[in-house]
């Protein structure tokens, strides 16, 4: 049975390999991650492009997970600018109350000063007091710990923004 990505899919195999990379940048901001996900085209399926998206994101070095990390905003600030990842973020974070925000921010300054970079969780569906409630049970991480949850969210994130790409007009 088709899947309905199928085309969209088919398209993304056969897009040049620097249009593809600069797709993939928008789902994360590694270029590791872009290149290697990019240069493993074609797809068979949709879950292969998804898993291979996920594992990709999950074997980055350190610094190369910094650098993805950069491009997300804090979570309860609302991302600037018109691009797609800004919209998305939006998209994802549009769960968090203004009454939640000053609180958000806080826990984000504690946060950053204990592990030295953004609070990255994959926040889509989850309420405002959810976001809260992770982040302060992720602070009693230790670093060596926190850091694969950061990866498990960074894939996450990748993994939805992947499936929406290819939900877009174009893609």
């Amino acid at each position: 049975m088709a899947h309905p990505h199928d085309g969209k899919l088919a398209a993304f195999n056969v897009r040049p390999r620097a249009e593809a990379v600069a797709d993939l940048l928008t789902c994360c901001a590694s270029p590791v991650f872009a290149e290697e996900v990019a240069a493993r085209r074609p797809y068979g399926d949709i879950e292969d492009l998804l898993d291979t998206a996920a594992r990709t994101v999950r074997n980055l070095g350190w610094d190369e997970v910094l650098r993805a990390l950069s491009a997300h905003p804090r979570i309860g600030e609302r991302p600037a600018g018109q691009g797609r990842e800004a919209a998305w973020s939006r998209q994802e974070q549009s769960g968090v109350p203004d009454a939640l925000r000053a609180a958000l921010a806080d826990a984000n300054r504690a946060y950053e000063r204990r592990f030295g970079h953004v609070y990255l969780v994959c926040a889509t569906g989850l309420t405002g007091a959810q976001l809260l409630a992770r982040l302060e049970e992720r602070l009693a991480n230790d670093e060596e710990s926190e850091r694969e949850v950061v990866r498990a969210e960074l894939a996450a994130i990748a993994r939805l923004r992947l499936a929406k790409l290819l939900q877009e007009e174009g893609a």
